[in-house]
């Protein structure tokens, strides 16, 4: 019984209690691990709520973005969290992600390739499998639009030129930027990125549409066919 008292999150002293921690110096002083525990509340029989956020986190390599690729169900693989902590976790985790998605949506003009990749790095940078997407561009270089073309991977996919142009020629947009990610990590492109960057911008070409870029995601970084001269 000394030993569960010594675990319980109640029997820290005050300054030490997360809500506590919080309330008093604010949500800047918390650790990651202690964030989390407050939204689970509760450890298990052997670990405080710290404690477990804390194993939570190691086995990320305390890397918030791979956490945020978590599934509910693999995060109930952890002693302790239920479906409704894992939840609350996942849930969290993509109110931040928003957030960021709303600090860069903001700034609506795109004047190189790291503002492309700003704007879509929260949306694609922590998913786990490949998504591809356009942003179309008046000519002052204003967003005017993105949207996702394919889920699951460009290289068994077929792009539907067409299903690109059509809104492009609709809001008579100058630009048009391609992103996809690559979860593995690889920024490299594939022989597929280069031929279907190849047969959109030939074909945008003869409607007075030019491809100015193409993006590839990374966790943190990226790759841009711009930069490098590839197109």
């Amino acid at each position: 019984m000394d030993e569960y008292k010594k675990l319980n999150i109640k029997d820290w002293a005050a300054e030490d209690r997360p809500r506590e921690k919080l309330l008093k110096n604010g949500a800047r002083s918390l650790s990651d691990a202690e964030l989390i525990a407050i939204l689970i509340g509760s450890g298990n029989l052997e670990e405080t709520a710290v404690e477990l956020s804390r194993r939570i986190l190691a086995s990320v390599d305390n890397n918030l973005n791979d956490l945020g690729k978590k599934s509910v169900g693999s995060l109930c693989s952890f002693k302790g969290i239920g479906e409704a902590k894992a939840v609350t976790i996942v849930a969290a985790l993509e109110l931040g992600k928003r957030r960021k998605e709303a600090d860069v949506f903001i700034k609506k003009v795109i004047n190189a390739s790291k503002d492309a990749f700003d704007y879509f790095q929260p949306m694609l940078g922590d998913l786990g499998h490949e998504e591809f997407w356009v942003m179309l561009l008046d000519r002052g270089n204003k967003i005017q639009d993105t949207f996702r073309i394919s889920q699951g991977g460009i290289s068994g996919t077929v792009i539907d030129v067409r299903i690109i142009l059509k809104p492009a020629l609709e809001k008579q947009s100058s630009y048009i930027i391609l992103c996809h990610n690559h979860p593995s990590g690889t920024l490299r492109p594939s022989d597929s990125d280069r031929v279907i960057t190849s047969k959109i911008k030939d074909a945008a070409k003869l409607m007075d549409i030019s491809v100015i870029d193409h993006v590839i995601i990374g966790q943190n970084k990226y790759f841009s066919f711009a930069d490098e001269g590839l197109l």
